[in-house]
């Protein structure tokens, strides 16, 4: 159970995409833009589970429709997915959260909205794939529900650098998203809170 305290403004993290076998076009290309940001978003992910905050994995099914989420995180593993390596480094613990999503935002036609009432959730940590497309298509829909938006710049990835740069650039200059590095904000924090996402 996820604490909660009164009158606080509660923080979730949101890894969208992360678990893929990589195996459609450009695959190849993104998977290798991916490895990049394994390493922040497990940091990140492993300080919001230190601090009792939600971790909520936000994943394509890829058509495996009879398939829960440990099943897809099992399969993603298989021989000859691409995707092996980066889902057994970032894989979910028993704590985490997840949804899987027919689409770009994990906002549509999902359980995330009413999931984020329950856990009284205002505030969002975006990170994974891709930054111009799914991570986008999420921080719009969370910002049209007046959500406060982290999307660290080392933890997103598009199939170019200059592609995730200019997501970023849109959503901050636009959306008024927050970009800080996930090292930036790990310096940052004061007395084991998240308050300042």
């Amino acid at each position: 159970m996820h604490r909660t305290q009164p009158g606080h403004v509660n923080s979730a993290l949101l890894i969208v995409d992360m678990i893929s076998d990589f195996l459609f076009p450009e695959g190849e290309a993104l998977v290798r833009q991916a490895r990049s940001i394994v390493k922040p978003i497990s940091l990140l992910a492993a300080r919001f589970r230190r601090s009792g905050w939600p971790v909520v994995y936000v994943n394509d099914n890829f058509g495996q429709w009879h398939l829960s989420f440990p099943e897809l995180v099992r399969w993603v593993q298989r021989g000859e997915s691409l995707g092996r390596e980066i889902a057994a480094a970032i894989a979910p613990v028993d704590s985490d959260y997840f949804i899987l999503k027919p689409r770009h935002s994990a906002f549509y036609e999902t359980a995330l909205p009413s999931l984020l009432r329950t856990l009284d959730t205002h505030r969002l940590a975006l990170v994974g794939l891709a930054g111009d497309a799914c991570v986008l298509a999420t921080a719009m829909d969370a910002h049209m529900r007046e959500m406060a938006v982290w999307i660290p710049a080392d933890a997103t990835a598009s199939l170019t650098q200059q592609r995730n740069r200019r997501a970023l650039d849109f959503l901050h200059e636009s959306m008024q998203c927050d970009i800080r590095t996930v090292s930036q904000f790990l310096s940052e924090l004061r007395h084991d809170e998240l308050t300042n996402i």
